[in-house]
């Protein structure tokens, strides 16, 4: 099985399903493309060879067949290893979990604008400013600790969540470390 990524210091998208499949010792061969959305980039022209989706991440099984997108993944997964439970047991917990692995994968505009991925950047004065100058980004980040503080899908929430610690934004569970996620 492949992983095709990109670079995980900038894409929250490649991020997730590879720090799902190392927490739970997913085995998988890493494939990780330079990211350039230039039309007819050596990105492209290597992505098409896994898949015609135009976007990464995609898991690719031994047999060539393709999915993309990290929640289809994650829900791929779960499907091919019950015996991690990448998702909760019981149905309600299941339920909004995908519900908050949803929210987070496809909101928080503000903050994503204001703060894109750069795991390795430390730009707390740039956080301090966006806090004081941007009240979507503060309401982003609220529910973001608000989802933390029920303790929701929080392997989920953590890969991502990173992105917005690079800009010194106060929303990193205790004890997360992406630079462990980088290598």
């Amino acid at each position: 099985m492949k992983l095709v990524i990109g670079n995980k210091n900038y894409s929250s998208w490649s991020m997730r399903p590879w720090v799902a499949m190392r927490h739970f010792g997913i085995a998988f061969d890493e494939v990780r493309l330079r990211l350039d959305f230039t039309r007819g980039s050596a990105f492209y022209r290597e992505l098409a060879r896994f898949t015609s989706a135009g976007q990464v991440p995609v898991l690719v099984d031994d047999d060539g067949f393709a999915v993309w997108d990290t929640l289809a993944i994650v829900e791929t997964l779960a499907e091919r290893f019950p015996q991690h439970a990448l998702w909760p047991a019981d149905a309600k917990a299941r339920a909004r979990a995908r519900s908050v692995c949803a929210e987070m994968h496809a909101g928080f505009a503000a903050l994503r604008d204001a703060c894109p991925q750069n795991i390795e950047a430390r730009l707390p004065a740039v956080g301090a400013r966006v806090l004081a100058e941007q009240p979507a980004v503060r309401a982003d980040l609220g529910r973001i600790v608000a989802m933390w503080r029920d303790a929701l899908a929080a392997s989920f929430i953590c890969s991502t969540a990173h992105c917005w610690r690079a800009c010194g934004l106060p929303c990193t569970p205790a004890g997360a470390n992406a630079s462990n996620w980088r290598s």
